[in-house]
Order: structure tokens, then sequence, then C-alpha cells
């Protein structure tokens, strides 16, 4: 079996890319529902959005940041900030996962997540564009992300001529700056006017050469499931003794330390 059917394999199998999927379709039908050109939104208005709506909906999904019930408190959340702002197919949907399925792993600034010794980071293209993501363009941390080795079959690329002194400091170098969890990237991209909207998961390979800008890439958009992939039915919970009824809760894992160093760029 290969590096991508056990990454992806296992990914699949606990839920992660039916997560992922969710939050992606989520955010990108927000943003084409929201998206007018008299109003004045552009592309740029369209990525920041997508991206912003993106990252809200994965922390959603997997429990974290504040959708994570902080130390000291009962560990439920109200499904009134779970649901806040979803539309009803998103609420619908919902995949419920175990609450520490995945954590928050940003890297170096860049909004990541985590699941066993797998993370991944987000990076939007222009719809159509993904397989030619130019990494060397792209920030530090992405191209020590694209530098990662891969076990997976390459084809010859410009790093083949370089002499052998070069080679080594090459691999000196990466060596220096390993990465402490294996990390993927998830692309994505949006035409917000024509529908057209893609998700991939995959190794980013460090195009300097002007190739493909992945090892390898799994397509998560194939065969989006209609039920949101994992879902099951909530068990409403009382959080009081009242003769109403109570809002249903579910339990939340506690929210881990926001990084210092996060932002909420590209």
């Amino acid at each position: 079996m290969s590096e991508r059917d056990d990454l992806v394999g296992a990914l699949d199998r606990d839920g992660v890319l039916a997560g992922i999927r969710w939050a992606f379709t989520s955010a990108a039908d927000r943003v084409a529902e929201d998206f007018s050109e008299a109003a004045g939104h552009d592309a740029t208005w369209v990525g920041v959005t997508r991206f912003t709506l993106f990252r809200d909906r994965l922390d959603r999904v997997f429990s974290c940041r504040r959708y994570a019930v902080a130390d000291g408190m009962d560990g439920r959340l109200s499904l009134d900030v779970l649901h806040a702002e979803l539309s009803e197919r998103d609420v619908d949907t919902f995949p419920m996962l175990d609450p520490d399925l995945v954590v928050r792993a940003d890297l170096s600034g860049s909004p990541g997540w985590s699941h066993g010794h797998t993370r991944w980071l987000l990076a939007s293209s222009a719809f159509g564009k993904l397989d030619e993501l130019p990494w060397p363009q792209k920030s530090s941390t992405k191209q020590l992300v694209a530098q990662q080795p891969t076990d997976e079959p390459q084809e010859p690329t410009l790093f083949d001529q370089f002499a052998e002194e070069e080679a080594s400091g090459l691999v000196a170098l990466m060596a220096k700056t390993k990465l402490d969890l294996h990390t993927l990237v998830v692309g994505h991209s949006l035409d917000a006017e024509h529908g057209g909207r893609e998700l991939v998961v995959g190794q980013p390979r460090l195009n300097s050469d002007g190739g493909s800008a992945w090892y390898w890439n799994h397509d998560l958009l194939q065969v989006p499931p209609l039920d949101g992939g994992r879902q099951q039915p909530l068990v409403p919970v009382s959080v009081a003794p009242d003769t109403t009824p109570d809002a249903p809760v579910k339990l939340r894992r506690p929210a881990a330390k926001q990084s210092e160093h996060e932002q909420a760029g590209l």
C-alpha cells in the first residue's frame, strides 16, 4: 500500500475527511449565498471570506478553540453556539465526531489541525489552478511543508541535475528544519459566480521547476455523501432540573490554549 493510500485511508476511516468536506461545503455555500458584485465583492473578498469561514467550520466540526469548553466549565457546549449562523442543511449534515478526534496544531502562525501523527494546513487557489499552486511564492511555512520527502514514485525534476554537493546541502537544510508532524495541505478554490468548487488533500511539492504542485492529492468532492458522512443522531441532555425542556447539548473537549502566533491570513 502506498503512502497516499495509508494516509487517506486512515483519515477517511476515522471520519476526518467527512469533517473537512462538511466544513468546506458549509463555508463555500455561505460565500456563494452572500456574494454580490453589486455590493463590491470581488475575488479578494471571496478568498478572505472563504478562508475565514472554512477555518471556523473546521474548528466547529472538530470541537476546537471557541467551540470547546474552557477549563472549569461543566464540559458542555450548547448547540445554540455550535449551530449559530449555520444553514438548515449545515445542521442536518453536521458530522457528529469524537471531540478528541482532531486538535489544533498551528505551524508558525499558519492555522493547522492534526489527527494522530498527521497535520494539515489550508491553501487557497484561483478556481481551476490547484495543480499550479506556486509554493516557492508562498510563505516560508508552506515552502517548508512542500520540501518534505515522500515515498511516492516521483517524476524526474530539476533537482536531479544538482551537483552532488548541492544536493547534499539541500538534504542538510531539510534535516535542520524537520517538521514535528507529517504535514499535508488541504487545497481549496471557489468560483462564487458560477458555483464551481474544488477541494483536495495532499502532499505539496516544491515546484521550483514549474511542474505539478503536488506529489499526490486526493479529491474530497468526488462523491460527497448526502448525509454528511458520519452523522449520528443527537441525544438530548438535560442541563438543569426544570419543567421547561432544555436545549440539546453536546459534550465537548476542553479548549486548547490559542497560539499567540496565530494569524488570519490566506
